[in-house]
């Protein structure tokens, strides 16, 4: 098959070349954006008098039944052709003939499919982000009903101090929500458009770039040709970005993991998001979590993959570039399949309160709370905490708890004790009596609840 680029050279690659060369396969899902971009920069060709409006029209009609058929179905993309830009312009030749020649007129496949990968990457965000806002109210959502639920807070693993399984959660939203910012920001910065730059010194047509910015609905466009059809930035920032809101979809199905065990039984996961063991009737395992947690991996892989295909490029594009597609849409695809399994995953599942609570029982975990009431009551921090420190010593030697130390116990370390320490280190009071902002005292939570929630009411996609 002869290249429609034939000219310097005779056209004629081998097989194996074409084969190599090829971008069909993971292209042609940008078909949608290029033949958008492709009927803008028609109209514009026609608006500055470049070709005819009759032309126009015949060129945006052709291709308007070109995206009508692969839509619909009755027109397969051809695997044989080189990119998804030269099986639309010679669909469209083939279907009106020489005018549809005219199309690539003042454009260069380097700034089309720059146009095309940040079109389509725009959409993805869009949806990228609606899916988190779907997983952000699933977790407010159990936070809501999980205000209540005291459980032991971890630092290094060791349980630390009570909090409520409703402040755990909504750690996780406020993580999910810097996720949507940074998503946000991306979107933003790529939304320049790069069409006009063609090859790389621009154009010697009297184009009109800002109509076709504006008709495509970006923001302005690229201000420099090199850096137009060069620039991958968006890719790499796009790909950190959901490689930090994989690391929190880790770090979560890390936890959902862990409580959902025998070990924990902080969590029961609903029977459609497990799966069973083929040797052990008994088993029932968090699979989605794991998955998800293994396929955090991949899209770091995939932001290392980008990063070291651009890290040596000279000005200005390069066909190692089209090294860039697959990455980010591999991605793309894997972020959103977590995200759509995830959402429904918490929204689904069961907390076990008394479990949670036995757990918050065990570990000494209001000792700071005692410290800070012999603190209240005149000692110094340090003293306290000394003091309490070998208070829990004494008790696990003795396999007894702070709350069932007697007071001759208590008032053989200190006389600052009174019956009102029995009080002050109840879990719900421990938990109570957190007024600081952000803290796990049901104020502070139910602040924390009502943010996001205004959050998802009024930031717009």
């Amino acid at each position: 098959m002869e290249k429609m680029w034939a000219g310097r050279t005779d056209g004629h690659t081998s097989a194996v070349a074409d084969d190599f060369n090829s971008s069909i396969r993971f292209d042609s899902r940008m078909y949608r954006q290029d033949i958008t971009g492709s009927m803008e920069h028609a109209m514009m060709l026609s608006a500055v008098g470049i070709i005819t409006p009759l032309e126009s029209e015949a060129i945006v009609d052709g291709l308007q039944g070109i995206l009508d058929d692969i839509d619909s179905g009755a027109l397969p993309i051809d695997p044989r052709a080189e990119d998804i830009h030269m099986f639309v312009e010679a669909e469209l030749t083939r279907r009106i003939g020489d005018v549809g020649k005219k199309l690539h007129t003042s454009r260069s496949r380097n700034d089309q499919v720059a146009l095309d990968i940040r079109l389509y990457l725009r959409d993805e965000i869009r949806e990228i982000r609606r899916m988190v806002r779907e997983l952000i109210d699933a977790v407010c959502t159990q936070a809501e009903a999980t205000q209540g639920f005291i459980m032991p807070g971890y630092t290094h693993l060791q349980r630390a101090q009570p909090i409520v399984m409703a402040h755990h959660l909504l750690a996780y939203a406020m993580m999910l929500r810097r996720d949507d910012a940074r998503l946000s920001d991306t979107a933003a910065r790529m939304n320049y458009s790069p069409l006009g730059s063609a090859a790389l010194a621009g154009t010697t047509y009297p184009i009109d770039r800002d109509l076709v910015a504006r008709q495509l609905g970006f923001a302005g466009i690229t201000e420099n040709s090199l850096d137009g059809v060069s620039d991958r930035d968006f890719c790499a920032e796009l790909l950190s970005a959901l490689s930090i809101l994989m690391m929190h979809l880790s770090r979560f199905s890390e936890e959902i993991i862990l409580w959902s065990s025998w070990e924990f039984r902080f969590v029961q996961l609903d029977d459609a998001f497990t799966t069973g063991s083929s040797i052990m009737p008994q088993k029932k395992n968090s699979d989605m979590a794991e998955l998800v947690r293994g396929k955090t991996g991949r899209v770091y892989g995939d932001l290392m993959a980008l990063l070291t295909t651009l890290k040596g490029l000279p000005l200005a594009y390069n066909k190692d570039m089209q090294e860039d597609k697959e990455s980010v849409f591999d991605a793309v695809d894997t972020v959103k399949m977590c995200l759509s399994v995830f959402a429904p995953m918490v929204r689904t599942m069961k907390f076990h309160k008394e479990e949670m609570y036995a757990a918050a029982q065990k570990g000494f975990l209001n000792a700071t709370d005692l410290a800070d009431y012999l603190t209240k009551k005149g000692m110094p921090f340090r003293s306290a905490y000394k003091l309490v420190g070998a208070l829990v010593s004494k008790c696990i030697a003795s396999g007894k708890t702070l709350e069932s130390l007697t007071m001759e116990e208590y008032r053989a370390e200190s006389q600052l004790f009174g019956e009102d320490v029995y009080g002050e280190i109840s879990l719900e009071t421990c938990v109570a009596k957190r007024i600081s902002k952000g803290s796990t005292g049901p104020q502070s939570v139910g602040a924390q609840i009502r943010s996001v929630r205004e959050f998802l009411q009024n930031e717009e996609v």
